[in-house]
């Protein structure tokens, strides 16, 4: 048989620069789906064996045999159409691969959905420890930024507008904090993706016919073989680990796309408070330097609800195997895998090479002529001049700021009732970040 096509080595479509090179691009591949097809087949002959109802040596053989470069892949594409699933011709060239003694130990009591479904758990858990790592590499990253910018006074945006001061260690917070919570779904995803085993339909039966002793042995020891959880139940219409999956890595998406929002925002030309470690050039503008990894992780976070939505919508799967909901789920988990992927890897990067600027957030504080600080004014002003005259008072004063191109601090100055009072401090900006270090300190406290 001829070695893997060359469609199989994990390179990405020429539309696809979000997930290029990442680890997810290796570990979704066909190459990678077809060893993990055969990593199941393998796994279940040796537990088998494992029991003592298969030779030792069928284990060896078929183990031996399940070497993707010993299978064509294009091969197995073109007909796999015939039954539906790749698993169907897989098995047939494994069984002659293993040869006429051993050959009937392979697939022994599966169906076509136990041997793709595992696989499909085994791809996931190996390209999720990658996006773990990268998650991990992203939160560090931002934990430093958090420390370092704690008290470093920025404008406050809601509604697209400037709200009151923040600091820009406290937004860094918030971005580790969302990671974080990421960090903790795939975690828990990750370690309990079942191994799938039920027959026909479900009910072990051609395993008992050979030999198998009880429900739970079998399957138990074949989850063992492959580090996967060990299924309660066969799980063909019950789609739990896979709704998880999407879940997971939906959540981790829209988790970085906050990340990368922001920094869109926060490094467009105007505002540059932040910009990108290096940015991408422009075809057309030589001055350009786009905020590339930031564009990649928002159009994933933009992506991954969709597809979560076709694997949620495949819960409803009827019967005890399903026709055409399965089916529905290998495409779009594959692509949120990648998708996912390539924005973990793109995050860990952006995180570690953003570069913060102070200056700029300082000079935007001062884009209201001081109007930033009027919350804050109107609750130390209340005490002194009753809260309906204090707010009165600055919303009057607001509208002269404006008009009359003047600062606020320069016309509380004049009003009578607050002279004595420390204005200078009450209108700075940098003075009037609230508990912002406090719940940024918290925050770091989270490991």
């Amino acid at each position: 048989m001829t070695s893997p096509a060359d469609s199989a080595d994990g390179a990405p479509s020429l539309l696809a620069p979000g997930w290029a090179g990442s680890p997810a691009a290796a570990s979704t591949s066909d190459a990678a789906y077809l060893r993990a097809l055969l990593d199941a087949e393998a796994a279940l002959t040796r537990a088998w064996a494992g029991l003592g109802l298969a030779p030792a040596e069928a284990a060896t053989a078929v183990t031996e045999a399940a070497d993707p470069h010993r299978f064509d892949m294009r091969s197995l594409a073109e007909r796999a159409r015939g039954g539906g699933n790749p698993v169907i011709p897989l098995v047939a060239d494994l069984t002659a691969a293993v040869g006429e003694e051993y050959g009937p130990y392979v697939h022994r009591g599966a169906t076509s959905q136990d041997i793709l479904d595992t696989a499909t758990m085994l791809v996931a858990v190996r390209t999720l420890g990658p996006v773990l790592a990268d998650l991990t590499r992203t939160e560090r990253a931002l934990a430093r930024l958090a420390a370092e910018h704690r008290d470093t006074a920025m404008p406050g945006r809601t509604l697209t507008q400037h709200a009151v001061p923040t600091a820009f260690g406290l937004k860094a917070a918030g971005w580790r904090s969302l990671v974080l919570d990421a960090r903790d779904r795939v975690t828990a995803v990750r370690d309990s993706l079942p191994a799938q085993l039920g027959g026909a339909a479900g009910t072990l039966s051609a395993f008992g016919a050979y030999g198998a002793p009880d429900p739970v042995a079998l399957p138990a020891a074949y989850a063992r073989e492959l580090g996967l959880a060990a299924p309660l139940l066969p799980w063909h219409t019950l789609r739990t680990p896979v709704a998880d999956l999407a879940g997971c890595l939906a959540f981790a998406a829209g988790a970085l796309g906050k990340l990368a929002v922001d920094v869109l925002t926060l490094a467009r030309t105007e505002i540059g408070e932040v910009a990108e470690g290096s940015g991408g050039g422009s075809s057309a503008m030589p001055h350009k330097a786009n905020p590339v990894r930031s564009t990649l992780i928002a159009a994933a976070a933009r992506r991954a609800p969709q597809l979560a939505a076709t694997l949620y919508g495949s819960l409803a799967a009827e019967d005890e195997r399903p026709a055409g909901a399965w089916h529905a789920e290998w495409e779009p988990l594959r692509e949120l895998l990648r998708l996912t992927g390539g924005a973990a890897r793109d995050a860990a990067e952006l995180a570690e090479g953003l570069r913060v600027h102070p200056d700029r957030m300082r000079a935007g504080l001062g884009l209201t002529h001081g109007l930033i600080v009027s919350e804050r004014l109107s609750a130390e002003l209340a005490p002194v001049l009753g809260r309906a005259r204090a707010r009165a008072l600055l919303t009057e004063l607001a509208r002269r700021t404006y008009a009359e191109d003047r600062s606020l601090g320069e016309l509380l100055a004049e009003v009578p009732e607050l002279r004595g009072l420390d204005l200078a401090a009450a209108t700075d900006p940098a003075r009037c970040t609230g508990f912002a270090g406090a719940l940024t300190d918290r925050a770091l406290e989270r490991r």
